[in-house]
């Protein structure tokens, strides 16, 4: 068994902390680590790190190899550009062959907020138990709480596969984010569970995915391998990474297969992807604010997240705002508009404000 942490998201939402040379997954934001040093700690009892790969940006490697000391330098690979999942998956399948065979692979984001964590490492055991015997696609399922709009969903149906004590049911759709009315009828259901953006499969079985749903990207994957361990290996990446087509693994294979299964999880998740997100997980005051490092004077003040550190922050009268600075900006949002932070960073590209990014 062997994991693929995906490491190259920019975290948008997570401006100004989150930038373009340190994104969201290089920050420590909840908990004593960083997001993707916390991923790799929370698989380190079922998965050494020598069996731990990340991918990532050329311009975050020495950062991803000086917070993961532990792995060796080898299993660090680099996408020369962002082409979304399915080509990120597809190389990394490609290099992780080369070293260890057909394994099971357990594919994750690095930026993921996970509790209960043995619950965690035996769903994912469980996942791979299936995945070593079946030619299946797995997909890691989260029993929905409240009727979320920020995540797609998975419908499941009752027919179920097993492997021992294991059990997965087979998938019956994947739905995109809902409106909050769909998403409310999604909890109402019973059959309808958040997707994790997890996956378990043997590679050969994803390589397979990729011949009959995605050619063109199983054509240049296989101009990949011919090269590996050779000089032209890097240009060749270039060279194909120039072509194939930017497209998530779960549009591009996990909507169009048929061998797709769901395993229900029992661990709390989070994808952490707003400041509103880290606003809810924090310790509150008594007036519902969320305060980080600093001095704070408030007044009349409530449900705010406040994050400005060597100085004191004085408020009256604030409700429900995010305030976040960094040496170079300040970031003021309403709480209910906190997806619509990267829409600031597109604004900054558009003004070429480039050392803002």
């Amino acid at each position: 068994m062997v994991a693929l942490i995906m490491a190259g998201g920019a975290g948008t939402r997570f401006w100004p902390k989150s930038r373009d040379h340190h994104p969201k997954q290089l920050l420590q934001i909840i908990g004593s680590g960083t997001m993707l040093q916390s991923t790799v700690r929370r698989l380190q009892p079922i998965i050494p790190p020598d069996r731990v790969f990340i991918v990532c940006k050329q311009s975050h490697r020495e950062a991803v190899a000086g917070q993961l000391p532990e792995l060796p330098r080898e299993n660090i690979i680099i996408e020369p550009q962002g082409k979304n999942t399915a080509p990120c998956i597809g190389l990394a399948a490609l290099f992780i062959q080369q070293r260890f065979g057909d394994e099971v692979m357990i594919v994750l984001p690095a930026d993921h907020l996970i509790g209960a964590e043995q619950n965690f490492r035996q769903t994912l055991l469980n996942a791979a138990k299936i995945a070593a015997e079946e030619k299946v696609l797995i997909t890691i399922g989260i029993k929905p709480s409240f009727p979320a709009t920020g995540y797609g969903y998975i419908q499941f149906s009752q027919e179920t596969v097993s492997a021992g004590q294991a059990s997965a049911w087979r998938v019956k759709t994947f739905a995109e984010k809902p409106n909050l009315e769909t998403a409310k009828v999604f909890l109402a259901s019973g059959d309808f569970l958040w997707n994790s953006g997890i996956f378990v499969w043997r590679i050969s079985t994803i390589r397979e995915q990729f011949e009959e749903h995605l050619p063109q990207v199983h054509d240049g994957l296989l101009e990949i391998s011919r090269h590996l361990g050779t000089p032209e290996e890097q240009d060749i990446i270039v060279r194909v990474y120039q072509q194939i087509k930017s497209i998530s693994i779960d549009y591009g294979v996990m909507e169009k297969a048929k061998n797709v299964l769901v395993v229900l999880s029992n661990f709390e998740w989070n994808d952490l992807g707003s400041w509103d997100e880290v606003y809810k997980l924090s310790p509150k005051d008594k007036e519902q604010n969320a305060l980080c490092d600093g001095d704070h004077a408030l007044v009349n003040t409530s449900g705010c997240l406040i994050d400005v550190a060597g100085k004191t922050v004085a408020a009256v009268g604030i409700r429900d705002l995010i305030v976040v600075e960094t040496e170079d900006a300040l970031l003021l949002c309403p709480r209910e508009h906190a997806q619509d932070v990267k829409e600031v960073v597109e604004l900054l590209k558009r003004k070429k404000k480039m050392n803002l990014l």
